[in-house]
C-alpha cells in the first residue's frame, strides 16, 4: 500500500515555516523569530518558532514537528480505531499569529499527515478570526484560497469551506469562532501525491491571503473600545481552543511541551459579558459570526 513520503513532505514543511516566519518577521520590524529545536532529524524533531510584543504582532507562533512513536496518542487513534496501538509517523506545521492592532484579524493555520500501521490521513486548512468586521478583508482571505485551491478541482473549495465552517463553531455561544477559511481532516481523497497536494496549497496560499490584510490593518489607528472588544473576541478564540480543538489535545497527549501547546492562545485576552443592548457586537455577530459566501461576496447590508 502506498503511503505518503514523508520524509519528503519534512523538507517541504520546514522550508514553508523558514518562508512564513521570515516573511511575519519583516512585516514585524524584522527581528527574527525566536526557536526552540528538540530532538534530531532521524528520531522525533520540534523546531518551535515564537515571537512576542513587536510592533505589529502581539504573539505568533510558528511551529514544525517530525513525530515518531509507538503508538498514537488518544486523540488521533479514536477516529482510527484500527490505527491504535500501530506504530506511527506525522509531521506538522501550525501557526497563530495574534495581531497587536484589534483591527487587524487573528488567524491560524495546520497542516499534518500521518502514517500508522495500515492507515494514513492528511488534514489541515486555515481560518480567520477578526475582531472588528471588514469585508473587504473577509472576501480577500477567502477568495485567497480559493485560488490556491482551483488547481486542484473547482469543487474542493466548496467542500472546505463547509468543513470549517462546520468545525469551528462554539455550540455553547450558537456562533462561529470567526469567518472561516478551509478545513479538511481523515482525508485521502486521490490518493498521497494529490493529498500532499493539498497540504503544500493550504500552506502556500497562507502569505497571499493574510499578509496584505495584516500589512493594511496594522497601520490604522485603533480605539481603546476597539481593543476592549479584540480581548473579548479572544476569549472565544480561548474557548474554542481548550474546550473543542483536537489539535490542543493531541500535541497534549503526545508529550510536547505544554508551553509550545498552549502557544496559541493570546497573551491577553478578556471574557466579560457584553451588555444586552450594545448594538455594535450584536450587528458584529450577525454579520461576521455566521457562516456566508465570502468568497461570493459579502452578504447584503443591514436594513
Amino acid at each position: 500500500m502506498r503511503t505518503p513520503d514523508l520524509s519528503a513532505l519534512s523538507i517541504q514543511l520546514q522550508s514553508l515555516q523558514d518562508t512564513i516566519c521570515a516573511a511575519l518577521a519583516a512585516a514585524d520590524g524584522g527581528a527574527p523569530f525566536v526557536e526552540d529545536a528538540a530532538g534530531a532529524p532521524g528520531a522525533t524533531f520540534s523546531r518551535s518558532r515564537f515571537r512576542a510584543e513587536g510592533p505589529v504582532i502581539e504573539r505568533a507562533a510558528v511551529h514544525f514537528t517530525h513525530a515518531r512513536g509507538p503508538a498514537l496518542p488518544a486523540a488521533a487513534s479514536l477516529r482510527h480505531p484500527d490505527a491504535a496501538g500501530q506504530p506511527f509517523e506525522a509531521v506538522s506545521i501550525s501557526l497563530i499569529v495574534h495581531p497587536r492592532n484589534p483591527r487587524a484579524p487573528t488567524t491560524h493555520m495546520n497542516l499534518r499527515a500521518f502514517v500508522a500501521g495500515p492507515r494514513w490521513w492528511v488534514g489541515g486548512g486555515a481560518d480567520l478570526t477578526p475582531h472588528i468586521g471588514f469585508d473587504a478583508d473577509a472576501v480577500h482571505w477567502h477568495r485567497a484560497l480559493r485560488a490556491g485551491l482551483e488547481p486542484l478541482g473547482d469543487g474542493l473549495y466548496p467542500r472546505l469551506k463547509a468543513a470549517c465552517d462546520d468545525y469551528f463553531f462554539l455550540p455553547h455561544r450558537n456562533e462561529s469562532r470567526g469567518i472561516g477559511g478551509t478545513f479538511f481532516d481523515d482525508w485521502d481523497e486521490g490518493g498521497p501525491a494529490a493529498c500532499t497536494a493539498l497540504l503544500l496549497a493550504t500552506g502556500e496560499s497562507f502569505l497571499p491571503a493574510y499578509l496584505p490584510i495584516l500589512r493594511a490593518r496594522a497601520a490604522e489607528e485603533a480605539t481603546a473600545a476597539e481593543r476592549e472588544r479584540q480581548l473579548l473576541r479572544r476569549g472565544r478564540y480561548v474557548e474554542f481552543n481548550l474546550l473543542y480543538d483536537r489539535g490542543t489535545l493531541y500535541g497534549l497527549q503526545s508529550g510536547r511541551r505544554v508551553e509550545s501547546v498552549l502557544a496559541s492562545l493570546p497573551p491577553r485576552v478578556a471574557f466579560a459579558r457584553p451588555a444586552a443592548d450594545d448594538a455594535d457586537e450584536s450587528a458584529f455577530l450577525a454579520r461576521y459570526r455566521r457562516p456566508w459566501d465570502w468568497a461570493g461576496g459579502p452578504p447584503p447590508a443591514a436594513p
